[in-house]
Parts: structure tokens; C-alpha cells; sequence
């Protein structure tokens, strides 16, 4: 009965201190921890956070801008001329070296237009002819023909 008595009363209290003091070194230790995050130099972890964050939606609002500008350059670059086909050739028996040429020039959905130059001794004659989806309304010369089908065929 004494040593149940003792134990309550000596040693019981013992360990609860003993407890007690681990407890007490762990939360100023976790007190330390947290200090140093929360106080780094002339700013706290709070302030260093909340410029993240500002910073974060500043590169979005710029990434936002960014894909806008792609996809207005995309817009603007489906109208510019992509394809090219180049053709010489010499019409006139009289005249050699192939001196004479068609050219197509067509955007992304084959839209542009065809310029052939006849080149002769005495004179040379350009023709400019619009082109829509890859037909002219235009009747086409078996060169003007052949450059479109050149240029449809260097797609980009």
C-alpha cells in the first residue's frame, strides 16, 4: 500500500514533470521555428506571401495578354501570304531564256492572286489575276495554272 501511495504521490509527479518539460522544449522549439518563418529579415513570412500572390496574378494578367497577341498574330497571319509557286517559261519562239514567268502568291485558305510576265524583244506584258480558294475567275494559262498548284503545294 506504501508503494502504491509512493508512486502516486513521488513518482506520479515526477513523470508528469518530467512530461511537462519535454512538452515545454518542444512548443519553444516549434516557437523558434515559426519565428524564423514569420520574421525573415525586414519582412514576415505574411508579407513575403501576399507579394507572391500579387506577383502571381501580375504574370497571369500578362500570360492572359500574351495568348490574346498569339491569337491575334494567328488571325492576322491566316491572311498574309504563306504559299509562293514560281514558274518561267518562254512563250515566243523568237525570244529564249526563259525569260517570262507566272507567279502565285495565296494566303492560308489559297486566296491571292497570280501575276505573269510575257517577256518578248519589242514589248512585255504583265497580267495580274485574283485567285479565291485556289480558282480564278479568270481563265488561266497552263503556267499561271501550274504556279498556283506550286504555291497550294508549299504549304507552310
Amino acid at each position: 500500500m506504501i508503494s502504491h501511495l509512493f508512486f502516486i504521490f513521488i513518482i506520479g509527479p515526477g513523470i508528469l514533470v518530467i512530461l511537462i518539460a519535454i512538452l515545454i522544449a518542444q512548443v519553444l522549439s516549434l516557437k523558434r521555428r515559426l519565428y524564423f518563418l514569420f520574421q525573415k529579415g525586414d519582412k514576415n513570412l505574411e508579407e513575403i506571401l501576399k507579394e507572391q500572390f500579387k506577383r502571381l496574378e501580375q504574370q497571369e494578367e500578362k500570360l492572359e495578354q500574351v495568348l490574346e497577341d498569339i491569337a491575334e498574330l494567328k488571325r492576322i497571319s491566316q491572311k498574309s501570304f504563306q504559299k509562293i509557286g514560281v514558274v518561267r517559261f518562254n512563250p515566243f519562239r523568237e525570244v529564249g531564256g526563259d525569260q517570262s514567268f507566272s507567279i502565285a502568291l495565296l494566303d492560308a485558305n489559297n486566296d491571292g492572286f497570280v501575276i505573269t510576265s510575257h517577256y518578248g524583244r519589242e514589248s512585255n506584258r504583265v497580267y495580274a489575276k485574283s485567285i479565291l480558294k485556289g480558282k480564278s475567275q479568270y481563265s488561266l494559262s497552263r503556267e499561271e495554272q501550274e504556279a498556283i498548284e506550286k504555291a497550294i503545294q508549299s504549304e507552310v
